[in-house]
């Protein structure tokens, strides 16, 4: 089973017990986050499409890291002008697990894995 989820204007696959990460969101390590923008349900050949949303549909997760992604470097350069300016940038992330996707039914999926 899986969930499509939006968050940051972005879409994301989520499964139970698999990672993911997102642009940076505003939690501390540990933490859950509950995703209520869930667009898709699908569990082997049936699927749940929102319009727009599913629901009663939602993701729970736990931020599991805080990080930053490899520096990506730039260059600006005018020709016949002497100009050059080099620059880098390193765009913070979150890395999230999934623990439980609610389907909005009374039926729920969640982590078997023990910690």
């Amino acid at each position: 089973m899986y969930a499509i989820i939006e968050t940051g204007g972005r879409q994301y696959r989520t499964q139970v017990g698999k990672t993911f990460q997102t642009e940076s969101l505003p939690y501390q390590v540990g933490e859950t986050v509950v995703f209520d923008q869930v667009l898709l349900i699908a569990e082997g050949d049936s699927a749940t499409v929102g319009d727009p949303v599913v629901a009663g549909a939602s993701v729970k997760a736990v931020v599991t890291e805080q990080f930053k992604e490899k520096k990506i470097q730039g260059l600006k350069y005018r020709s016949g002008n002497r100009y050059r300016v080099r620059y880098g940038h390193r765009q913070n992330k979150t890395r999230l697990k999934v623990e439980q996707i609610n389907t909005g039914t009374s039926f729920q999926f969640e982590s078997s894995e023990e910690e």
